[in-house]
């Protein structure tokens, strides 16, 4: 764990009250993504499920909440520099996206070569420079602190960053408020991960809004690395050469910040198979009428297939991203027929 009385301001965790004022920075300019429910699915389950749909928020992904209160508070010295990040699309169009909003001139995204093609584009369309990277033999976070160094931008990592996590607990504190207003008190609240900004974000928002609850991070099979190191107590990392459709969800290992936080507050770790995500998204697409991409529908299969069962409960799951690829979603939707 990181001694925080050592740590570099940006490397400590955030408090309640940093994420209260990123909810002030992200209100008007991202979307109160909506919590739904499906009475079907309810019975389905046994318990009540709460789905929030973050798939409908701006670049289509959770990660315009933290890309967005991180440079919205960078100095205009800052600014005027510009920016780098590296990311698989998600943090890569969200950092572009906000970029743009904010009149940064410079914005580089170091993306793996084998990143969805529609997810490459879509951040080269908000004015971004690609450098692509071979995700098998080369070190996203040591190419993204060389490009840094070597063109004096600011990095903003996906998730080891105190403005990002916090800008990700917003999520959490608003399936708190939304539960509420709904008459209900989740339980838990399942969500994707993989470096572990989201989970850290949401269990420290919980952590004041519903003490009792717990949230678990769902990951891929052979991504497992959450689940493996809150289970051995230290981080590890993911085998070489592995796959997934859930390119989303694909970091090496935790990340250091956001393990430290994770470790002592998840209820644990959950894993899904490819099979299981497909399935999922041809469920949010039938029940709520929402396209997600496999990364992000994760959490919903952990519900589905009981990785945590929702019966005589109640279970909050975010749907955290919809940028798919058409032959991915097609898959999808095609299962059992």
């Amino acid at each position: 764990m990181n001694d925080i009385a050592t740590t570099p301001w940006h490397l400590a965790p955030p408090s309640f009250e940093e994420i209260e004022e990123a909810a002030g920075r992200i209100r008007g300019v991202l979307v109160e993504t909506p919590l739904l429910e499906s009475e079907r699915l309810n019975a389905r389950l046994g318990g009540r499920l709460l789905v929030k749909a973050e798939g409908l928020q701006r670049t289509g992904s959770f990660k315009a909440r933290g890309a967005w209160n991180r440079l919205s508070v960078l100095s205009a010295e800052e600014r005027a520099r510009g920016v780098v990040a590296f990311s698989s699309g998600n943090h890569a169009q969200a950092v572009a996206w906000a970029g743009r909003r904010l009149g940064i001139g410079t914005v580089v995204i170091a993306m793996p070569a084998d990143a969805p093609a529609a997810k490459i584009e879509r951040t080269r369309g908000w004015g971004a420079e690609v450098v692509l990277y071979d995700r098998a033999t080369e070190d996203r976070e040591a190419l993204g602190r060389r490009l840094a160094e070597e063109l004096g931008l600011i990095l903003v990592p996906p998730y080891d960053d105190r403005r990002v996590i916090a800008g990700a607990g917003t999520l959490g504190r608003e399936v708190a408020q939304q539960a509420a207003a709904m008459g209900a008190t989740p339980e838990a609240l399942l969500v994707c991960c993989a470096g572990g900004g989201l989970t850290a974000g949401c269990a420290l928002a919980l952590e004041t809004l519903l003490p009792a609850a717990r949230v678990f991070a769902v990951e891929p099979v052979g991504f497992d690395d959450t689940a493996r190191s809150l289970a051995a107590g230290t981080r590890l990392g993911n085998a070489p050469g592995t796959t997934s459709i859930c390119d989303a969800v694909l970091a090496p290992m935790p990340g250091a910040l956001t393990f430290s936080i994770n470790a002592p507050r998840l209820g644990g770790g959950l894993v899904v198979s490819d099979s299981e995500a497909l399935a999922a998204m041809r469920v949010a697409f039938e029940e709520f009428g929402l396209v997600v991409e496999p990364g992000g529908a994760v959490a919903l299969a952990a519900a589905l297939f009981e990785r945590l069962p929702v019966a005589h409960r109640t279970v909050a799951v975010a749907l955290t991203g919809a940028n798919v690829d058409a032959g991915i979603y097609r898959r999808a939707l095609s299962l059992g027929d």
